[in-house]
């Protein structure tokens, strides 16, 4: 696994947006039946999700969050160097969505920008990616924006996902200080399990065609066409269990700090089931593992910082925080971050109405 230890970047501020529309476990009760959507959810601990309407994108999502945060912090457009999207449901497939998001936010024309392809490890990465630029010198205010439309890539009667996803856009602000404490870092990745998450005509190895758009059963029994999300349930939970107790052992002994030092363990929020099996392997008490998705499901690459947002505003209102965070995924990748919140502005979940026209917020 890549370590990394990158000290004069600190996260100044944490927003998340929600889509105003919402499913139900009701509502996938009336295609499923109310006693399996039952079942389902108390095994993936969702009972709601925000679902994003056709012309509101993930940019959408994380444009809201970041006007927002902009504005708490105080911070003037001119005054961000640098802007990573990090998403797997970008605008275009050219140019990158990252670009326009730029010129949205009225940022100057003297910031970089650029997009990062990756999905439930993909806040870590990018936090990764933006801190070191940050540490680096020369800018010194950046810009994470993260977050997806999962939805938008679901088969209709596919149970084995269609509960689970929701969609959220987010923005953390990250500036340079040279006080700030140490981040620690441990990426690794094992792409040998590619298939194990995947959308097989997505790209330009299986390109889009008539036939991709063809609906049939596949070796589990569920209907789904090579343009939907696919995930193989039984490896991705065993690829987890092995994979991610030691990456986090593996970060407290970078850090030196024990489960007792770190306040807070933020994970990846893929489902309930997976969830406690890692608190439960790691031995982590539960008033310190954050669950967060009851209302708004698995948001890829925003799940992190959304669940920040909603579980842990009021605890870093008034004082320091030492968490450690975990992606881990789709590529399959993983990646663990110990960090210090200290004085972070979190707004309060941004809920964007569903009739807001596209690209309204220009």
């Amino acid at each position: 696994m890549a370590t990394i230890t990158l000290r004069g970047a600190k996260i100044a501020g944490i927003a998340a947006a929600v889509p105003e529309g919402i499913r139900t476990v009701a509502d996938e009760a009336a295609l499923f039946g109310l006693e399996e959507m039952e079942k389902t959810a108390k095994v993936i601990g969702v009972r709601s999700r925000h679902v994003a309407p056709a012309h509101i994108c993930t940019s959408d999502l994380c444009h809201f969050a970041a006007t927002k945060l902009l504005d708490e912090l105080g911070w003037a457009r001119d005054s961000v160097d640098g802007l990573i999207f990090v998403t797997q449901s970008p605008d275009y497939e050219l140019p990158a969505t990252a670009c326009t998001l730029q010129a949205r936010l009225g940022l100057s024309d003297r910031c970089a920008a650029f997009d990062v392809n990756m999905g439930c490890s993909g806040f870590v990465y990018g936090l990764w990616l933006g801190s070191q630029i940050v540490a680096g010198g020369g800018i010194k205010r950046l810009l994470l924006l993260a977050g997806d439309v999962s939805t938008r890539r679901l088969a209709p009667n596919d149970k084995s996902v269609k509960p689970l996803f929701g969609d959220a856009g987010t923005a953390t602000a990250i500036e340079f200080a040279s006080d700030a404490p140490a981040m620690d870092f441990e990426l690794g990745t094992d792409g040998t399990g590619f298939e194990a998450i995947i959308i097989p005509a997505s790209g330009f190895r299986q390109p889009r065609s008539a036939e991709t758009k063809v609906m049939a059963p596949g070796a589990d029994g569920i209907e789904r066409s090579a343009e939907n999300i696919y995930i193989n349930g039984a490896e991705v939970f065993n690829f987890t269990i092995k994979r991610i107790p030691p990456l986090v052992e593996a970060l407290l002994r970078q850090t030196g700090k024990n489960r007792d030092d770190i306040d807070y363990f933020v994970f990846h929020q893929a489902n309930t089931f997976m969830l406690q099996h890692l608190a439960k392997r790691l031995k982590i008490p539960p008033e310190k593992f954050v669950l967060a998705m009851e209302t708004v499901g698995n948001t890829s690459s925003a799940s992190i910082p959304l669940a920040i947002t909603m579980s842990l505003r009021e605890a870093l209102a008034d004082r320091s925080c030492q968490l450690v965070l975990a992606g881990f995924g789709v590529g399959l990748s993983w990646g663990a971050a110990a960090i210090t919140l200290d004085a972070c502005v979190i707004p309060e979940l941004l809920i964007m109405p569903d009739e807001t026209p596209a690209m309204a917020a220009d």
